[in-house]
Parts: C-alpha cells; sequence; structure tokens
C-alpha cells in the first residue's frame, strides 16, 4: 500500500517530490498570483442543502462547483452510498471543471475538508498528482478577508486522463480481514460506531475487530488538520504502528477519506474501504458487533 510520505510545511510548497496535500489561505493567494490554479468548490452535508446553493451565495473567484453525489461518486446500490464512479463518467467530470492532467488543483469545502478529502482522494485514485486541500476552507479565506465571487466562470475544459488505481482500496473481504489482522479505524461518530443510533443506513453496530477514530478528533475547532506530529500521536493510541497494514472506513467512503487524508499527514499509507458500512451491510452474512469493542 505505498503512499506519499509526509512533507513539512504545507503552507511552502517548497519541497521536493510530491506536492504536499495541504495548502494553507496565505499561500494560496500567493499562488493565484503567479500561476493558473484550478479551484474546486465541493461544498456538501450528507443532510442538505445542496451545495450547490452555498456556492451561488460566494464562492473563491474563479472557482468550480463539483458536486460530489453526482461527480465523484457512482449510483448509490449494493456498492454503497457514494461508490467509486465510473472512470469516464469521472474524468468527464473533471474535464467540465478544468482540470487537466498536469494542472495544480485546489480542493475546498466549508472548513473541516471532510467532502474536499473525498475529492482529493479521488483524483489522486485517478492519477492526479498535483491536487491540495485548502486547510481550513471556504471559513480560513473569508476570515483572512480574501474576497470572493458569486460569479460562475466560465471554464476552460481540462484534458484530465482517468487512470485508475492509484491509491490502495478495500473491499467488504479485505476489510473484515484487515480488521483481525491490521487495523481499520472507523471514521464515524462514537454512537454510529457503537450502534446506539444509525440515521442512515438499515443497520446499526460496526465491522468486528474494527477501532472508533472520529473524524471529528482529525481537526481543530477552526477546522484546520491537527499538525502531523499530534496526529501520529493520535494514531498511535489506536494501535496504528509501522508493522501493521492500516485502513480506513465510513458510512459510505465520504469521511473514510478525510482519515485517509489525516493518515497522510501522519506520515502512515492507508487503504480506502470506499463502499464502507453501507455496503458492508448489503450482505447478510457479514458480522455486525454493537459496543466499545
Amino acid at each position: 500500500m505505498n503512499q506519499d510520505s509526509p512533507l513539512p510545511n504545507p503552507g511552502t510548497g517548497g519541497q521536493t517530490g510530491r506536492v504536499h496535500p495541504l495548502i494553507e489561505v496565505s499561500a494560496l493567494d500567493r499562488l493565484l498570483r503567479r500561476t493558473p490554479v484550478v479551484l474546486l468548490d465541493v461544498r456538501w452535508h450528507l443532510a442538505g442543502p445542496p451545495g450547490i446553493e452555498s456556492y451561488r451565495r460566494g464562492h473563491l473567484p474563479g472557482a468550480a462547483f463539483v458536486d460530489l453525489d453526482r461527480d465523484v461518486a457512482g449510483p448509490p446500490g449494493p456498492g454503497g452510498r457514494h461508490p467509486l464512479p465510473d472512470p469516464v463518467a469521472f474524468e468527464s467530470a473533471m474535464r467540465r471543471a478544468g482540470v487537466s492532467q498536469d494542472g495544480v488543483v485546489v480542493v475546498y469545502d466549508d472548513a473541516d475538508s471532510t467532502s474536499a478529502a473525498r475529492v482529493w482522494w479521488s483524483l489522486r485514485y485517478f492519477g492526479h498528482e498535483r491536487v491540495r486541500v485548502l486547510d481550513g476552507g471556504y471559513r480560513a479565506w473569508t476570515e483572512a478577508g480574501h474576497p470572493v465571487s458569486t460569479t460562475e466562470p466560465e471554464v476552460k475544459p481540462g484534458d484530465f486522463i482517468a487512470n485508475p488505481g492509484r491509491l490502495p482500496v478495500l473491499d467488504a473481504e479485505g476489510a473484515g480481514e484487515l480488521a483481525r489482522a491490521g487495523v481499520l479505524l472507523d471514521a464515524r461518530a462514537a454512537e454510529r460506531y457503537r450502534g446506539e443510533q444509525e440515521p442512515i443506513d438499515p443497520v446499526a453496530g460496526h465491522i468486528p475487530g474494527a477501532r472508533n477514530a472520529p473524524t471529528s478528533g482529525n481537526v481543530g475547532v477552526d477546522g484546520r488538520f491537527l499538525p502531523p506530529g499530534l496526529l501520529r500521536e493520535r494514531f498511535a493510541k489506536l494501535g496504528v504502528t509501522d508493522a501493521l497494514d492500516v485502513g480506513a472506513y465510513c458510512g459510505s467512503g465520504v469521511t473514510a477519506a478525510h482519515e485517509i487524508l489525516a493518515l497522510n499527514l501522519a506520515g502512515i499509507p492507508a487503504a480506502l474501504y470506499v463502499g464502507s458500512w453501507s455496503n458492508w451491510v448489503t450482505d447478510p452474512s457479514n458480522p455486525i458487533a454493537t459496543g466499545e469493542s
């Protein structure tokens, strides 16, 4: 499960090798002044309202809106609520948003990078190497006093080519095995993990052996990611070591991508169970655990 090593100082972009997965507001402002950047607004909320409404009220100047449900996932079904999209469909959606094969892409959401991380992961999975997440999102941009726009830009179509398989993924069998032999992190809130409530999927609980690591613990109150050292400490307390394979899942593979990004920042390669709980529960033979263990 090869993945990037952590890179220092997400604000500078001056590292060797692949670009850092995060960019800070001040660094993005400087970058926009000197080079073309494709900005993707992927604000999205599971319970609504649609992200396009937030986009129309104000977005980073020049940003194109990307619909997570329509553009970044396949149709819901046995594969889960947000399965991998068809490569051709994803390629087409990214081209419409202006993504080119070698261009710089910056993705943002409201603040905590939950939906932005899924787009970051998807672009990486399909072979784009120069994609970054705006740490703190739209909120950090506006709080820094930078301008916003209500004008939908005319986007020049990109030439991105989707080449799937560039990041590791898990299916249900692999997730179950990893929960037994490695570390499988459940990125959902604790009450959903314990099976006390399940507002979306038909069955409550978690994959036996999975360890609860809500994505809220990856960021501070401002929505920005914790420093890599603190993230490493957090995951070490959950049993993550260099000797074990690591994976993550959630309800439908969205917040789990946020977990993958946090693990990446901590220098920990990890696989995403894209179908996640919404896929796991479609097979009645898959075991289900409740409670803390």
